[in-house]
């Protein structure tokens, strides 16, 4: 195949890949990845080592070692069109042969697994709880993007379009699902299950209304009562549906973590998010170390 242009494949001039500033042996396949750039050192901090730190714009990284395997942890910055630059630039770092500029024929996977807050939805999903989404609902239109149909899970996109009728919104959420491998490494009695819904921003489109009027009013209640296949829809991001289609389309595997910070029907708010953070985190690294990832 021809060489990618340097408009599409940009890279710096210490030949590090454009907003994430990192090179192909900064990467490890086991990488965590957080929104808040300080919440990068509230992983790495329990690393027996770290090797690599790097910072450009909202993207901090730091690679090292825990428990005998090799970790990246990463800050995404907020929202899905982060995420779009995060994984497209990740799956460079690790498929694109930066001298000849060409996809790479022997293709690495990586294991993306996502350490992040969230908001319930649910009564009785309380607050500093823990969730893994199984599926992710995207109503932020990234995937509309890219040829993404054979990643996304139709049937349930198909009824949760139907069950909103939000198209006369302009609303056409997608959907698509965790990776089954990696739910199985980080389930257990402690974690809670749902379906995620991953919004556009923080505000409107997550119901909330400080001077502004939000079009839809009955916006979380709606996806509230909705039920698929005896799984409801739990709680709201930013992040999480568009990992999960772009891991799927990039042959990656990719797995949302949340902690609850918020039960948005109870106007409850954590008051000990940081400590519940960490205990996340801790959660999550002992699960890899107990894994077989490599």
């Amino acid at each position: 195949m021809a060489s990618l242009g340097s408009s599409e494949l940009i890279l710096n001039p210490d030949g590090s890949i454009y907003h994430l500033n990192l090179l192909p042996e900064d990467i490890s396949p086991i990488i965590i990845t957080v929104g808040d750039p300080g919440r990068v050192s509230q992983v790495s901090q329990h690393f027996d080592s770290i090797e690599i730190q790097k910072t450009k714009r909202e993207f901090v990284t730091h690679t090292g070692h825990y428990a005998g395997k090799r970790i990246m942890v990463l800050s995404t910055g907020i929202g899905t069109d982060n995420i779009d630059i995060v994984f497209n630039e990740l799956d460079a770092l690790a498929n694109i042969d930066f001298q000849s500029r060409k996809i790479k024929d022997q293709k690495t996977q990586l294991n993306i697994i996502r350490v992040g807050t969230s908001g319930s939805i649910q009564t009785d999903i309380p607050v500093d709880s823990f969730l893994m989404s199984t599926s992710g609902i995207g109503f932020d239109g990234l995937l509309h993007f890219y040829e993404s149909g054979h990643v996304r899970n139709e049937a349930l996109e198909q009824t949760i379009n139907d069950y909103l009728g939000w198209d006369r919104h302009n609303i056409h959420p997608y959907v698509a699902d965790a990776d089954p491998d990696l739910i199985d490494i980080f389930s257990s009695n402690r974690i809670r299950f749902g379906i995620t819904g991953t919004n556009s921003g923080f505000y409107g489109p997550q119901g909330r209304s400080l001077r502004l009027q939000t079009k839809i009013p009955d916006f979380n209640e709606k996806l509230a009562s909705f039920s698929y296949q005896d799984q409801r829809i739990t709680n709201l991001e930013m992040e999480t549906a568009a990992m999960y289609g772009l891991a799927k389309m990039l042959g990656h595997r990719s797995i949302s973590l949340n902690v609850i910070l918020a039960n948005r029907p109870n106007k409850e708010f954590s008051k000990q998010g940081r400590q519940s953070i960490d205990a996340l985190i801790q959660y999550t690294l002992e699960k890899i170390a107990q894994s077989q990832l490599v």
